[in-house]
């Protein structure tokens, strides 16, 4: 059973990363999910208990997903990114870090995958106000930097949820005090390897952009709904409370502002959302729940009881971050989580792997789900990049930024 479990799942993830006939994620999750339930596998009541298990993450996700929406539609990342470009007065360098910042300010306070969805776009249309003839290289950072400055907060990326899921996160104190200094060293050196390895196509000057957007009274509104969500989660966050309720009523209460405001049908803001993550995510919570059962985490779990303490915290975080670009950072994290759980770890392993699955992904594009909406909002601007491109830059920045946070953290 337990070979058929692995089967099952290793396919269904494998449609995920891979998507044969180019259909959703979703879909491939789903089907794996229902495999394994229709072939006797995972009894309907073990399924619908890894499901339940998502409940704080679906949450969280649909909130920020509506804030996100909502900010887009208002016009405030294209006003941010317009910006950067009026601010980089003519310099392609300065052009990149504005970008780069402007990634981190978004990943921090609305998680990476708004960073990957509408930030893309948004800098996309400042390369083309700046009549930039490759815009690659400052779109790479929108990718990069959603991994990397994606533990700064619990709530720059939902993985963070998924790894403390059933311990709880910590603290916003205890997070800031564990995570602070492996953040901010993932943030300079992914940076400044990016700038290095990119300096060539930064090298030419590029235009001033002549026409800039006004940020209108509904992104006045969005921009203010952000900052209100931002304090209600980080309050949240100090008092340990979960995360998923306060963000999906403060995406909904944000957005209903501007519908009244504007007066506006709610169908098109819905309709633009990628609800696709959902269903994904809850798929993958099956698996999870099928790993377990057949006993895979609690052989992980073995082998973390018998690594010694700092070098084994520093194993189990490079081990999870390369495994999540084979398996995808989501299934990687809930599998770590689960095992942990088990193996009642020392709190440095429970936070090394944390920092795996965030930054582990920034080695190759099928290693996070940010990363993989990413490169399919490049497909809708006509950008086309190469999985060797990415993964040159990324067998450089990932490894680099990866031994500087464990060890920032580990001292």
């Amino acid at each position: 059973m337990t070979w058929q479990i692995l089967g099952i799942t290793g396919l269904a993830t494998a449609g995920v990363i891979l998507r044969p006939f180019q259909w959703h994620e979703a879909i491939w999750a789903v089907a794996g999910a229902a495999l394994l339930v229709l072939t006797g596998l995972l009894p309907v009541g073990a399924a619908w208990t890894g499901i339940s298990r998502g409940a704080d993450v679906y949450l969280f996700l649909t909130g920020m997903m509506l804030l996100s929406e909502a900010a887009r539609r208002e016009g405030l990342f294209d006003f941010l990114a317009a910006e950067a470009a009026k601010h980089a007065r003519g310099s392609a360098k300065r052009l990149f870090l504005l970008v780069y910042l402007v990634g981190v300010l978004v990943t921090v306070f609305l998680s990476n995958d708004a960073t990957a969805v509408v930030l893309t776009p948004a800098v996309f249309a400042a390369t083309q106000a700046a009549k930039v003839e490759k815009p690659l290289p400052y779109l790479y950072p929108c990718a990069f930097v959603a991994n990397a400055a994606s533990f700064v907060l619990p709530i720059s990326n939902p993985a963070n949820l998924v790894v403390y899921g059933r311990a709880g996160l910590p603290p916003l104190l205890d997070w800031l005090r564990i995570f602070a200094l492996p953040s901010l060293a993932a943030i300079v050196v992914t940076y400044v390897v990016l700038r290095l390895m990119l300096r060539r196509e930064l090298a030419a000057p590029i235009a001033e952009p002549q026409k800039f957007p006004h940020l209108t009274g509904g992104g006045k509104v969005a921009a203010l709904g952000l900052a209100a969500t931002a304090l209600v989660l980080l309050f949240a966050s100090a008092r340990g409370l979960d995360l998923g309720a306060p963000t999906f009523f403060a995406g909904v209460a944000t957005t209903t502002l501007i519908l009244l405001a504007r007066r506006s049908n709610p169908w098109p803001l819905l309709r633009d959302i990628h609800w696709g993550v959902l269903p994904l995510v809850a798929g993958l919570f099956v698996f999870v729940e099928a790993l377990d059962r057949a006993g895979v985490t609690a052989q992980l779990a073995g082998l973390l009881r018998q690594a010694p303490a700092v070098w084994g915290a520093a194993a189990s975080g490079a081990a999870v971050a390369f495994g999540s670009n084979l398996v995808n950072n989501l299934p990687a994290g809930l599998i770590a989580a689960s095992a942990v759980h088990q193996a009642g770890v020392a709190p440095d392993v429970t936070a090394a792997i944390l920092i795996g699955v965030d930054l582990g992904p920034n080695l190759s594009v099928t290693g996070s789900l940010a990363t993989i909406l990413w490169l399919a909002v490049l497909r809708r601007e006509q950008q086309r990049i190469r999985d060797r491109d990415f993964l040159l830059l990324g067998l450089v920045a990932m490894p680099m930024a990866l031994l500087a946070a464990l060890a920032a953290m580990l001292v």
